[in-house]
């Protein structure tokens, strides 16, 4: 037996911190109660209960670090809790309300979102240490499951019940898996610059937003994660044209 494997099972038999894993258990049940309610068509409550785990998720961590709570255990426990949560269940909830026309297309979509989301996990668990952490390699799975979750609860707010059957849908699985697992670089929201002073004008435009966001929370969660989705991408899109196009300048 291994020195490494050695300390890990006596640091299990001391026990493991009672409070970041109840929060990311929190996080668990609600994931795995989305894919019961896809089950049931409840398509709706699915994706309610998979933003819900998205904020349990955003605040394990954050609970763990505060109160000096942080494990190994806790990070293996919470990749794993992510992995049901924003890989299985947003695979189920779109495959049931909008993939199941399209056959093997619509499984093929759901299942390459979860390996996508796993390979994603996995990446991040490696990089951990050497990837700044202001920045996130890859569109984060929760982020991803959230898009999912808009999308859903979009179409109901504008007036849709039942399934769906667009092309548009398909293709969204597709680019959302595929940004999952690009080496292209998105904002963490960790940067510690953010907890510093900041002008007036900064609180008194994050309370409009609030109150936009409570007055038409499914329309402004789709702009919101639409945007985080798509803002890295095209960012990075016209860094590529301008370097090319300085390329070409100095080889002229």
């Amino acid at each position: 037996m291994s020195i490494n494997t050695r300390e890990r099972r006596e640091n299990l038999r001391r026990g493991v911190y009672i409070l970041p894993n109840l929060v990311t258990t929190g996080s668990l049940f609600a994931g795995f109660y989305g894919i019961i309610a896809s089950m049931n068509g409840k398509y709706d409550v699915a994706a309610w209960f998979i933003l819900v785990s998205a904020v349990f998720d955003a605040l394990d961590g954050k609970v763990a670090r505060l109160t000096h709570t942080t494990s190994q255990f806790g990070v293996e426990y919470d990749s794993l809790a992510d992995l049901v949560s924003f890989g299985v269940a947003p695979a189920v909830l779109m495959y049931s309300w909008a993939l199941q026309p399209f056959g093997k297309l619509g499984w093929l979509a759901a299942f390459l979102y979860v390996v996508c989301g796993a390979l994603r996990l996995a990446r991040f668990n490696v990089q951990v240490e050497t990837v700044e952490s202001k920045n996130f390699i890859g569109l984060p799975i929760p982020a991803a499951a959230s898009m999912v979750a808009a999308c859903v609860l979009l179409f109901y707010h504008l007036g849709g019940s039942g399934t769906i059957r667009m092309v548009s849908v398909l293709l969204l699985i597709y680019v959302l898996a595929l940004l999952m697992v690009s080496n292209i670089k998105y904002y963490s929201f960790k940067d510690p610059e953010l907890l510093k002073k900041r002008p007036f004008g900064m609180l008194v435009l994050a309370v409009v937003l609030i109150i936009v966001v409570v007055a038409e929370p499914e329309v402004m969660f789709f702009l919101m994660f639409l945007s985080y989705s798509l803002f890295s991408p095209i960012r990075e899109g016209l860094l590529f044209v301008r370097r090319r196009r300085e390329g070409k300048v100095l080889s002229d």
